[in-house]
């Protein structure tokens, strides 16, 4: 039997081990973002197998719609959501809903500026995140719209799932319990099938937080919950990573197997009409992946996320994805301590305090839950007896 000490301090490093890793996969995967395996080759003379600098060296002119520093180990708008979300969370002590979406998120977006890594200055979070982000601020704070609602309308991406891993470690070994609270948290942000990853990813997180967890069952896990398209995009994705040998191999091939089931055109700068838009036959392609290329990778951090990077596309994300299930299986020491080091550095963040955070709220929410269950049996034994007693 685990003693508490030992299980108190399991659930700490695991939770470390997610954050820490979803940061460390989001900062590697920043300056590959938005291009193909070929494209990244090209660029950095090969595989990129740790920290590189931004793909165009004046980055500050490159793209002006985001004039943003991706790479030399700067963490992107995807660590700045998930840390948000992490505050709300040390704040409540408590399971979240989609209001406190709207009365303690939001308003961190927009209160209080911070080092903003990749704009290498203090602002607001809500000059970096982008636009689909950025649309919590209109609906919630100008908008007044139900949370519950507010993501109808949106562009429907990775946007809300590329935060959730905090609720997945709130509700560590429980996959359903994660994947209903993170679906009512992305309500105010996503739709459709944006909503839905960000449910499944939350259960993969909070099955992989489970002592003996492995990349199968926290697969199994999210095929358990998750539905419609995300569900035969998951399936396609992870069976053709089945048949790959070595995440090289298998980039182009788990872009065919998730190709159907994906919005977003080849050319990914250019997506056509149809992209981005409410469908119960299509998925993200961010989270299939991810999961695919933790199967791959059997569950090691390391070859996992570098998959992720070296995919391209929306590499960040899916690095991060990846990064977050691979560090909650395996602890923090699964994450190379120069890359916790390097990306701490880089983006003057301390990338490990919000693991160790969310795994004391995590604590105090279960031993709510069982208060809270015990005074619902105690009531519904009674209702029983009662029954017998009519």
């Amino acid at each position: 039997m685990i003693s508490e000490t030992a299980r108190a301090i399991a659930l700490e490093d695991r939770a470390v081990g997610c954050l820490a890793g979803s940061a460390v996969g989001d900062a590697l995967g920043g300056p590959t973002e938005g291009w193909s395996p070929e494209d990244i080759r090209a660029r950095y003379g090969g595989w990129v197998e740790g920290f590189v600098p931004p793909f165009y060296p004046d980055w500050r002119e490159a793209r002006p719609i985001a004039p943003y520093r991706k790479g030399d180990g700067r963490v992107t708008d995807d660590t700045l959501m998930t840390h948000a979300l992490v505050r709300v969370y040390r704040s409540k002590r408590d399971h979240l809903d989609a209001y406190d979406i709207a009365s303690e998120l939001v308003p961190l977006m927009i209160g209080e500026k911070q080092w903003i890594p990749e704009l290498d200055r203090e602002a607001l979070p809500l000059e970096r995140v982008f636009l689909a982000e950025k649309w919590l601020v209109l609906r919630l704070h100008y908008g007044h719209v139900d949370p519950r609602e507010a993501g109808v309308g949106n562009v429907v991406n990775c946007g809300a799932a590329m935060y959730m891993a905090p609720v997945g470690v709130a509700n560590a070994a429980n996959p359903r319990a994660a994947y209903a609270e993170a679906i009512d948290l992305a309500g105010p942000h996503q739709s459709s099938f944006g909503r839905e990853a960000a449910g499944v990813l939350a259960a993969g997180v909070a099955a992989a937080m489970a002592p003996g967890a492995t990349a199968d069952s926290v697969i199994g896990a999210c095929l358990d919950v998750a539905h419609d398209g995300t569900a035969a995009a998951i399936d396609a994705v992870v069976e053709a990573a089945g048949r790959c040998d070595s995440w090289r191999e298998a980039l182009p091939v788990l872009r065919d197997a998730v190709r159907p089931y994906d919005t977003v055109a080849d050319t990914y700068r250019e997506p056509g009409l149809g992209a981005r838009r409410p469908s119960r036959l299509h998925a993200i392609e961010e989270l299939p992946v991810a999961l695919g290329l933790v199967r791959i990778a059997g569950g090691r951090y390391e070859d996992a996320v570098l998959a992720g990077v070296n995919y391209g596309r929306d590499s960040d994300s899916i690095a991060s994805m990846a990064g977050a299930i691979c560090g909650a299986l395996h602890g923090r020491d699964a994450v190379p301590e120069a890359w916790r080091t390097g990306v701490a550095y880089a983006s003057r963040l301390d990338i490990e305090e919000p693991g160790r955070g969310m795994a004391a709220v995590a604590a105090e929410i279960f031993a709510r839950d069982v208060e809270r269950r015990t005074a619902v049996d105690a009531t519904f034994r009674a209702l029983l007896e009662d029954d017998a007693c009519a």
